[in-house]
């Protein structure tokens, strides 16, 4: 749940920009790593074609003078955030759910999962709690509540007061 333009997070703060930031350039370089072309575009001299030429050009930490180590390096630091305990702390909550359901649903039922592990299973929870924890990963909280009680991960108590874990 990384705060980026693909996850609809709002309000990310400095530090999840420059997480994101960093996260996005771990995944270029590995990308780089993997693939023999991008390896020869920026340790080699050979001829790059378009789309090779436009991937390169769009590494912020790569210039006509090589890696950026500077900049390698802070990202190195905000990387090593990530395997703290407070790592979770550096995630804005998602701002706006998936439209397409195939990509909605299993996002709420992870995050209901997640409330379940954290409240515990064995009994009911009250609505309020609940939407306080799930508002914890989300604004929209309805949706990933109605989400998970369509799909039978929760269900109401007899009396309408609580929800319960199925699963």
């Amino acid at each position: 749940m990384i705060a980026s333009g693909s996850s609809g997070a709002s309000g990310a703060s400095g530090a999840v920009t420059e997480v994101a930031r960093a996260v996005a350039r771990a995944r270029q370089a590995v990308a780089v790593l993997a693939s023999p072309t991008l390896r020869t575009a920026l340790l080699g001299d050979g001829e790059l074609d378009e789309r090779t030429r436009a991937a390169v050009e769009a590494f912020d930490w790569v210039d006509e003078q090589g890696p950026d180590r500077a900049l390698l390096g802070a990202t190195a630091r905000a990387l090593q955030v990530l395997q703290t305990p407070a790592a979770a702390l550096e995630f804005d909550r998602i701002g706006r759910m998936p439209h397409a359901r195939e990509e909605r649903v299993p996002l709420s039922l992870r995050i209901v999962r997640t409330v379940g592990d954290r409240l515990g299973r064995t009994r009911p929870v009250g609505e309020p709690v609940l939407n306080a924890a799930i508002a914890m990963f989300v604004e929209d909280v309805a949706i990933v509540r109605r989400d998970a009680v369509d799909h039978g991960l929760l269900e109401r108590t007899d009396d309408g007061a609580a929800y319960r874990f199925t699963e």
